[in-house]
């Protein structure tokens, strides 16, 4: 049964329906991908897909445009894949459950996916409805943005024509990005030695946390689960025989963290004192993170006799050691730009298996320099505690371009629309601007889109009257000769 088909703009959600109907998580987004050559068979449009599922759809200038200068499309079809704990839908293979409440999308027990889904529905609205006036339209859709824009790293795009380009990646209405930071991930891995302990095991849960897109809304405040739960464990491991048996949290390396689960074994006589002492040190973190993270909870599970292979003390207590030694959240802000975070990083998931413990970061900086001497001081770290750092899926910031005739048309009909200026603004996030900046010489860059809440979460929603808006708004860009 279709939810979104009241909706307006109706072919908009029609489309963005169909998309929250395919599951499209980072690297597995081949359905998606077909879908969308699907659709530009059935148009007679001309199409490219190559070998990492990337899509660019052409269509040729309607009647009056032909020499009116193309614009390109863009935006991106994996999505962020989050959801509660108590919801069992596999992200890998089913469809989201969506539920309209008053002027919002939402989807139950998951992300929306909002963050790119919307873009790839504008794109599509646009490419089917042969009534609208437009340039040579030319949609490049992405593969892999969320997990390092790897996509846009390898298309090809040799077959563009296009120098202005509508990256549709933004969540806030009104407010237009003209650069953004670069960044990279990280893989950090330390080799821990186990053996057979025997005692009473507490496993240790942080959950509730407000969590959110480690770019964004690294600004916040807002507790790390990861970060938080070594915390607790540095507060109990230093006075105590402790043996770390379990350690994961988070699920990608750019979302804010929200849980974290812990296990540890202590002697049978340690157990009230290091139950004690857990408590106090959550207490603490409850009491710190009141406002930014007021549903924080911690709970400790107590299982008596237990006898299971676990890290070894001093392993135990440099796996915590470098985790609490390893910077994490703002490095640094902008000099140039008020308010604006120039380098941050988030330490976005752990686990623990058989071979050790595996940290995964997601870098982020504005200034090149800055993000090469963040690396360095992650590799530097990591091997003083014998353990590895590296690097992967680098990409360029989008530097602001002082001459834009691209930007100054759209200030105008926004302006013209709303009676308001749009904000023109920086954003300490990676969009794939940058990237196609690089291969596209000359390339016109703007970011924009509807208002979208709480991405990269549970919570996720969007407006429907900022999404019909936003694509009016579009419209009469494209039009705009």
């Amino acid at each position: 049964m279709r939810v979104l088909s009241e909706l307006e703009p109706k072919n908009v959600f029609s489309f963005f329906e169909d998309i929250c109907n395919i599951p499209h998580p980072s690297y597995k987004e081949e359905k998606i991908s077909n879908y969308l050559v699907d659709f530009a068979k059935e148009r007679k449009l001309e199409y490219y897909q190559d070998s990492l599922n990337n899509v660019i759809i052409i269509k040729e200038a309607s009647k009056g445009y032909e020499d009116a200068a193309p614009i390109i499309l863009q935006g991106h079809m994996d999505m962020v894949c989050e959801k509660t704990p108590d919801c069992d839908k596999n992200m890998d293979e089913d469809g989201l459950d969506l539920e309209v409440n008053g002027d919002f999308i939402s989807a139950k027990g998951t992300t929306l996916g909002g963050d790119d889904g919307i873009a790839v529905a504008y794109a599509l609205a646009i490419l089917d409805d042969d009534s609208i006036a437009h340039p040579r339209l030319e949609f490049v859709c992405t593969v892999s943005e969320e997990v390092g824009m790897e996509g846009a790293s390898s298309i090809d795009v040799s077959m563009l024509k296009g120098k202005k380009l509508l990256n549709m990646d933004s969540e806030e209405e009104g407010i237009m990005l003209a650069s953004c930071a670069g960044g990279c991930s990280s893989r950090v891995t330390l080799k821990l030695d186990k053996n057979k302990v025997t005692g009473t095991k507490l496993s240790i849960t942080l959950s509730g946390l407000t969590g959110g897109h480690s770019g964004v809304e690294i600004d916040k405040g807002r507790g790390n689960a990861n970060v938080l739960m070594s915390r607790i464990l540095r507060d109990v491991i230093t006075d105590n025989n402790v043996y770390l048996a379990a350690f994961n949290g988070g699920r990608k390396d750019n979302a804010i963290p929200r849980e974290c689960m812990a296990e540890i074994i202590v002697a049978a006589d340690k157990t009230a004192e290091v139950k004690a002492a857990i408590e106090t040190a959550a207490k603490e973190i409850k009491e710190e993170f009141a406002t930014s993270d007021a549903d924080l909870k911690c709970v400790v599970d107590i299982s008596e006799g237990c006898s299971t292979e676990a890290v070894t003390y001093e392993d135990s207590t440099r796996a915590v050691s470098l985790i609490q030694a390893l910077p994490n959240g703002i490095m640094r802000m902008s000099q140039d730009i008020d308010n604006l975070v120039e380098t941050s990083l988030n330490l976005g998931v752990i686990s623990l298996d058989e071979s050790g413990i595996c940290l995964r970061f997601s870098l982020r900086s504005s200034v090149g320099a800055a993000l090469k001497n963040l690396k360095s001081q992650i590799k530097f770290i990591s091997e003083a505690f014998r353990a590895n750092a590296e690097f992967t899926g680098e990409y360029p910031a989008w530097e602001y371009k002082k001459d834009s005739k691209l930007r100054d048309d759209m200030v105008r009909i926004f302006e013209q629309m709303y009676g308001k200026k749009p904000t023109i603004e920086a954003i300490h996030a990676g969009v794939e601007c940058g990237i196609l900046a690089g291969k596209i010489e000359g390339l016109d860059c703007i970011s924009m889109g509807p208002d979208i809440f709480d991405i990269h979460t549970t919570e996720e929603h969007l407006s429907i009257s900022s999404t019909k808006r936003m694509y009016e708004y579009i419209l009469n860009v494209i039009a705009c000769k």
